[in-house]
């Protein structure tokens, strides 16, 4: 079952998918103009999920928020339930007041595998039913009623995040807001700017101060989400696209290739041509 909504006034599209054999695989290269956030909601057994070409276990009755650029495949799609929107639907930059989740469920790098017990479950089931209900329903209320359940499944699914991700002592909304607003911000200029005091400035704070913030919250420093998040552009660059080395090195804001070439050997243990090679033959086989 694929059940979509588009508003005529954005652009905007909301898909409900469910028991798909053929679930969309929303490639860099493909749909740029249309984009989709993903709450993926595993029904089945544990399973095997590709996401941008490496695998993870995706176990039963568990939900993974996945960005609008990632690459991925589950192992029987017919056991995923999925909500997609782009964008244009509903933007949680312009709503993260309602939402809260930028940076966090989505933008963090990390990937959030989110356990759902019973209780939730019965909550997720009777959403999935008013959602599906609603997608059928063609009347003048239709996108409305529909922007509403999905603020109510976005704001639900962070909840349970924050409470499996971050410790109770940890959870003050100060800093993690400040954690989730530099996530934003290294979402939006990593192409251009590779330092953490550039963030720190934005955010009128210094590079110790959020380093102590992201010790509370990541075992990653803010250099190294930096860096994280430039080598998962890269690796997509490399992967579903023909671009050369060379662009992809002054796509990424750096200026010299060899120093780029260097960087992310540093970081994967293989030179960029030798990933791409890598994937080229793993397709082939």
């Amino acid at each position: 079952m694929k059940l979509i909504v588009s508003d005529h006034k954005t652009g905007g599209d909301l898909l409900l998918i469910s028991k798909e054999e053929n679930f969309d695989r929303f490639f860099y290269t493909r749909d740029k103009a249309k984009k989709y956030f993903t709450i993926a909601w595993n029904t089945g057994a544990k399973q095997t999920i590709n996401i941008d070409g490496i695998d993870h276990e995706f176990n039963a009755n568990t939900l993974l928020p996945l960005m609008f650029d990632q690459t991925f495949t589950f192992e029987r799609p017919t056991e995923i339930i999925a909500w997609q929107f782009n964008r244009e639907y509903y933007c949680i930059v312009d709503h993260d007041t309602e939402v809260s989740c930028v940076g966090f469920l989505f933008g963090m790098g990390d990937l959030l595998f989110i356990p759902l017990d019973d209780p939730h479950q019965s909550k997720l089931k009777v959403l999935l039913d008013i959602f599906t209900l609603e997608l059928n329903t063609k009347d003048n209320i239709q996108n409305d009623m529909l922007i509403m359940l999905l603020k109510r499944l976005i704001i639900m699914v962070t909840q349970l995040a924050r409470a499996k991700y971050i410790p109770a002592e940890n959870n003050q909304d100060q800093k993690l807001d400040i954690f989730r607003k530099f996530n934003l911000l290294v979402e939006m200029n990593f192409r251009t700017e590779h330092s953490v005091s550039f963030y720190a400035e934005m955010m009128n704070k210094s590079p110790k101060t959020l380093s102590n913030i992201f010790s509370l919250y990541n075992d990653k420093t803010p250099q190294q989400v930096i860096q994280s998040r430039i080598i998962v552009e890269a690796r997509r660059l490399l992967s579903y696209t023909s671009k050369s080395v060379k662009q992809i090195t002054y796509e990424l804001g750096f200026e010299d290739p060899a120093y780029f070439c260097n960087f992310f050997k540093r970081h994967t243990k293989q030179s960029p041509a030798d990933f791409r090679s890598g994937k080229v033959q793993a397709v082939a086989a």
